[in-house]
């Protein structure tokens, strides 16, 4: 069994091989496409993946998303942290 992933404000996430950020035309909405999967992302889940590059910490993202959003940092980070464990856990986000 793999060791489960924990998301910190260090961590660099991004999506591992395999998994795909793309537009669904069909569906007329962001997805994320993995491997027998599919998961449709609201527009505030869009805008946080689209920043999980594989260059930029969890911490570098939320400064990123509360001063693109003029939100509280500390909001920011917990609802932050949340989706990305959340990912992390069924897989399809690599940090």
């Amino acid at each position: 069994m793999t060791e489960r992933t924990t998301i910190t404000e260090d961590s660099v996430p991004g999506l591992p091989v395999g998994v795909k950020l793309r537009f669904d035309k069909q569906r007329d909405q962001w997805v994320i496409l993995a491997p027998e999967r599919l998961f449709v992302l609201d527009s505030i889940a869009l805008e946080i993946v689209k920043r999980c590059d594989g260059k930029a910490s969890v911490g570098e993202i939320v400064n990123d998303l509360a001063g693109t959003f003029e939100a509280p940092r500390d909001v920011i980070l917990k609802d932050v942290g949340a989706l990305l464990q959340d990912l992390a856990d069924k897989r399809i986000l690599a940090a």
